[in-house]
């Protein structure tokens, strides 16, 4: 039987590097860490115990390309406060789906990265 410890990381592709890590560094803050040499071009960020690799892949027919859909691939990230994680995507002009009152048995906000990448933020109901 496979013992599980927890996740490490959620890898995507990304089709233009530069434009990611601005939305990833300058509009989530996510922090940046340091990644080996690989041959590929690529950055990581630590999401609390977790990173985030992204992976640029310019020519890719694996990335989506419709809008927010909640029942879509994605990754979700547990935040402190639904409010002020709105008031921030709101403040960034970044467009959003608000789930306040989810069936899932916490609030959620889902967001796409410039790839069309779905993104879930989730926090405690009244957070």
């Amino acid at each position: 039987m496979i013992q599980f410890e927890g996740l490490h990381h959620v890898s995507l592709a990304v089709r233009d590097l530069k434009k990611a890590k601005v939305f990833y560094s300058e509009v989530l803050k996510f922090q940046e860490l340091p990644r080996p040499p690989f041959a590929s071009k690529g950055v990581w960020y630590a999401v609390g115990d977790q990173q985030l690799h992204l992976l640029e892949h310019p020519i890719s027919d694996t990335l989506r390309e419709r809008g927010i859909d909640t029942t879509d691939g994605h990754f979700s990230i547990w935040v402190k406060s639904y409010r002020e994680t709105k008031e921030w995507l709101d403040r960034m002009d970044v467009e959003y789906v608000a789930k306040p009152d989810s069936v899932a048995g916490f609030a959620q906000v889902f967001v796409l990265d410039p790839d069309r990448n779905i993104i879930e933020f989730g926090a405690k109901y009244g957070s």
